[in-house]
């Protein structure tokens, strides 16, 4: 069930900005730099507020009192109660949500649960079967002479990847492709969703969830050596995943596993092709690549904006938000704040000191970063190894509709093998 909105708002009233603008999805940073410049901490709507410094972001993704459930806004509480034939309050108070959306003790718990699957050691040992993916999906390119970087191997690598650790059958694979570009849409605020949009997502959301109840059914009864299994079967101070946490839990892991890396994968290609001496300084040394990856993610981030919610008043740089009162962090800005980061308009894959907000901070950090960027890795080097010339095919590429996530629809180059 989807969170209802009092009123549909203009895109512009939302957020301070019209994401749908063409030239905004092109380019948004120059927006971010009015914003940080102009209204660092904008009241866009009542109860509603847009972060764009990295303190203020920073401030919110680590504070014990901001919460992640949007139902706990006054906003969202108010509506509930004056419209209570609306939607069902009661069913959509009690529905289970993934732990990206919950506070502890809840999200302490199923993120728990979860978090022995990437650790950064277990995901070490993925190294192998990552490269031996992107290895595959470059023979072809190199067969073709051209590649879509996006189709051809930001999509079909981290899908096949989380396909595999939570125990798909590789036949279903394809199928995940398709769920996992709807679902990204879940991560939107509801009020900028077309109603066409909609109502895919909510098929997406259905067909996913009747297909992991038969197959959690048969685990249940031939448990596998995956993730499933293993959530399944875990258990911690003799607590088990419910049935409608199983469900939700890998909905948000096909999601966070999935599109988040897509983009990563995209748009730091994007970066390269865009700045040819980064690019040739990569090639010439490989070592750099962990750097570029993190570079990438601050430069051009996949997850673009999140939000909190004030569960006692917190003090920002520029006034406060109060209690009850919803904060959108827009961390593609906070990824391009002077005060944070010299020289923010430059990418520059050697930087240092490079605390990004690309993954979060605090409690809700990416569960799934150190998985990104050993696949950003290993995707981007093999790329550039691989190949002894990088161009794009197009001008300008087409980006996906999505306004929290970030990432290109498409990204056609020419492949020369090296």
């Amino acid at each position: 069930m989807t969170e209802p909105a009092a009123e549909t708002p203009s895109n512009d009233a939302l957020l301070g900005f019209n994401p749908f603008d063409p030239e905004f999805r092109r380019d948004p940073y120059p927006v971010y730099r009015r914003l940080r410049e102009q209204a660092p901490v904008q009241q866009s709507l009542p109860g509603l507020i847009v972060c764009s410094r990295y303190a203020d972001c920073a401030t919110l993704l680590r504070h014990p009192k901001a919460s992640s459930d949007g139902r706990k806004a006054t906003a969202f509480q108010e509506y509930a109660a004056q419209n209570p034939g609306a939607f069902d309050a009661d069913e959509f108070m009690n529905e289970t949500r993934p732990f990206l959306f919950l506070d502890p003790p809840d999200h302490t718990r199923l993120r728990g649960l979860v978090n022995k699957a990437f650790t950064p050691h277990v995901v070490e040992r993925l190294r192998p079967r990552i490269q031996e993916i992107v290895d595959e999906l470059l023979d072809a390119a190199a067969a073709r002479g051209e590649l879509d970087v996006i189709e051809d191997l930001a999509y079909p690598l981290p899908v096949r990847i989380i396909s595999e650790m939570l125990g798909v059958p590789p036949e279903d694979h394809e199928r995940f492709k398709d769920w996992s570009r709807e679902l990204a849409r879940s991560l939107d605020p509801e009020a900028v969703i077309p109603p066409d949009l909609m109502q895919r997502r909510q098929a997406a959301a259905e067909a996913f969830r009747d297909y992991f109840t038969g197959l959690i059914a048969a685990r249940r009864k031939d448990p596998r050596d995956d993730l499933l299994s293993a959530l399944i079967a875990a258990e911690e101070q003799g607590d088990r995943l419910t049935q409608d946490e199983l469900l939700a839990t890998c909905t948000v892991l096909l999601i966070a596993g999935h599109e988040t890396t897509v983009n990563l994968i995209g748009n730091g290609t994007l970066a390269l092709l865009r700045h040819p001496g980064e690019q040739a300084r990569l090639r010439a040394d490989p070592s750099l690549v962990r750097t570029g990856v993190e570079e990438m993610l601050r430069y051009d981030p996949p997850v673009q904006l999140t939000a909190r919610i004030a569960l006692e008043d917190i003090a920002l740089s520029a006034g406060v938000l109060r209690k009850g009162e919803q904060a959108v962090l827009l961390l593609g800005s906070a990824n391009r704040d002077p005060e944070q980061f010299p020289d923010p308009e430059r990418f520059d894959v050697a930087r240092a000191e490079n605390r990004h907000l690309a993954f979060g901070m605090g409690i809700h950090f990416c569960l799934g970063a150190p998985l990104a960027r050993v696949e950003g890795q290993i995707a981007i080097g093999s790329l550039l190894a691989r190949s002894r010339e990088l161009r794009p095919l197009v001008e300008q590429p087409e980006y996906k509709e999505n306004v929290t996530l970030r990432g290109l629809a498409a990204l056609p180059v020419a492949f020369v093998p090296a």
